[in-house]
């Protein structure tokens, strides 16, 4: 498990699947992406991990991992990336044999977290080093907010043609209730607003040419936080 917000949706997957649980990896203390926690490990006695710097606001770890660090899940390495900017806490967990990150509230789909701790210059630093691995990794994000992500995204870059298909996508899966997360890092590199504040198309749409990165990132977040 890559978080737990809570136990009795899991406990019904893993009883339906007949499976195990024995990890349970941590991305930040927020009660929804933890409160689960303390059932599970009731349950199932799975090894909890999460980041170190956070510990004193997590469930009791029974390992505590550091950024550029690596876990061996049973022969599955498990990078644990620096994803601060959501909390000042925040990791995310690549895992290169699964092609998959699991990026908690830092880069979601069509999105990402809003800065309660951390600062705009952080999040732009996490959002770059998450937006380093292969276009084809798999994005596992910690929230169902596509649609409302892609409506505010439409406002910031209406012209990507891309990203208009992405949305109507979504909105007809959403209305069948079929889930738009997981997602491609490659997808998120061409329509995620907040991926794609370096580039001279969306910086050209907000009239921010030759402005610094990280400003226009901090520009399209403020925008998204009134939004």
């Amino acid at each position: 498990m890559f978080d737990a917000p809570e136990a009795w949706p899991i406990r019904r997957e893993l009883e339906n699947h007949d499976w195990q649980l024995t990890h349970i990896f941590l991305t930040h203390h927020h009660a929804d992406h933890i409160d689960g926690v303390a059932e599970l490990v009731a349950a199932y006695h799975p090894e909890v991990i999460g980041a170190a710097r956070d510990a004193h606001r997590l469930p009791p770890l029974d390992t505590a991992v550091e950024p550029g660090e690596s876990y061996d899940m049973w022969g599955r390495e498990v990078q644990v990336l620096d994803a601060a900017g959501h909390t000042t806490g925040h990791v995310a967990y690549y895992v290169p044999k699964a092609g998959a990150v699991f990026s908690g509230d830092s880069l979601m789909a069509l999105g990402c977290g809003r800065l309660f701790e951390g600062t705009p210059a952080q999040m732009w630093d996490t959002l770059t080093r998450l937006a380093a691995l292969p276009d084809d990794t798999i994005v596992c994000s910690g929230h169902e907010y596509t649609a409302a992500n892609a409506r505010f995204a439409l406002t910031i870059e209406p012209d990507n043609a891309a990203l208009a298909e992405r949305a109507a996508q979504t909105e007809r899966a959403r209305a069948i209730g079929t889930p738009t997360v997981p997602s491609s890092l490659a997808l998120e590199k061409a329509t995620n607003p907040f991926l794609r504040a370096g580039t001279p198309e969306l910086k050209a749409a907000l009239e921010l040419s030759g402005t610094a990165d990280a400003e226009v990132f901090a520009h399209i977040r403020a925008a998204k936080d009134k939004f």
